[in-house]
């Protein structure tokens, strides 16, 4: 299927951004340059929108907490974001959040987990993973129903999403009813067709990813660590049911797709579904791209579904 027009529209405009040479980028420097470029749109009126600080693993994060009704005793849907494990931030993804608590009925608590290369692999997952459990603890205190708690994410965050889930089934606790993990990072290898066939051009690069894994893991072995490539693991008949989203005309098309069916394999249920003519990153583009709010809206039903 030919890219979706809208999409189109986007990726030309991303054509006419100075070009990058990410050899000659520090972390710092890229962060800054993609974050400016993920600027924020005005999103979803909130009953309550409050930063937090949080426990992570090793001292306190900040986090956004958004709840879309006055009401006690929501579900919890805790939201990883996506940037490569290298950037990204509590505002990038403040609209997918919104959208994500006015469409589930959930209260969503982003959360800004420490970034690569300052705080290396496993850094992320375990920081990910306290501060769940944390909510949990805290859940009188915010006025949220933990015993209706669900995980989402994009891109790297769906993989975050996914070590939550593997350390909460290694550690007994918390439960977890669902995750919902849009076009997720699966596999360091980054050597699939798909990555062969999107290389460049759809917005997301290979070498955009290899220069996040480079930055991300201590060392190249560290990418055998189901931790840090869940396509790896082993067993997966532990993880939650789950919702996986994927795009046409992204590099990591394929490593999702194997995972959703890995899943299937091990007797999860998993609901895959492939948005054709979409690049990685759509579904934040669901103010203006038709495909991605219904997109949006379909994982925002399961979700519901699963937590009500």
């Amino acid at each position: 299927m030919p890219l979706d027009s809208q999409i189109a529209a986007v990726l030309q405009q991303f054509s006419g951004l100075p070009q990058q040479d990410l050899s000659q980028l520090s972390a710092a420097q890229y962060r800054q340059s993609a974050d400016n470029m993920m600027q924020p749109i005005p999103g979803e009126p909130m009953a309550e929108v409050r930063d937090l600080r949080v426990a992570g693993a090793t001292g306190e994060l900040d986090a956004r907490l958004y709840r879309p009704l006055d009401q006690p005793n929501l579900p919890l849907l805790v939201f990883f974001h996506g940037g490569g494990f290298v950037f990204g931030t509590l505002d990038t993804h403040d609209n997918l959040c919104r959208s994500l608590a006015k469409q589930t009925g959930a209260v969503v608590v982003s959360i800004a987990y420490r970034l690569a290369p300052e705080a290396k692999f496993p850094a992320a997952p375990l920081d990910c993973y306290r501060v769940t459990c944390w909510l949990v603890e805290q859940a009188q205190a915010l006025g949220v129903d933990a015993s209706r708690l669900a995980l989402a994410g994009d891109s790297a965050g769906g993989n975050l999403a996914l070590a939550v889930s593997r350390l909460a089934a290694e550690r007994k606790g918390p439960r977890i009813s669902y995750q919902c993990l849009f076009y997720p990072v699966t596999d360091g290898r980054c050597d699939s067709p798909s990555y062969e066939a999107f290389a460049e051009g759809y917005f997301l690069t290979r070498e955009m990813m290899l220069w996040c894994w480079q930055h991300y893991l201590q060392n190249p072995e560290q990418a055998d660590d189901a931790l840090a490539s869940p396509l790896r693991a082993e067993e997966l008949d532990n993880l939650p049911p789950t919702t996986l989203i994927t795009a046409e005309f992204d590099p990591l098309r394929d490593e999702g797709e194997a995972f959703a069916k890995r899943l299937q394999q091990a007797g999860v249920a998993t609901r895959l579904e492939r948005y054709d003519g979409m690049i990685h990153g759509f579904v934040s583009m669901a103010p203006f791209v038709e495909r991605a709010a219904e997109a949006l809206a379909a994982a925002a039903t399961d979700l519901r579904a699963a937590l009500n």
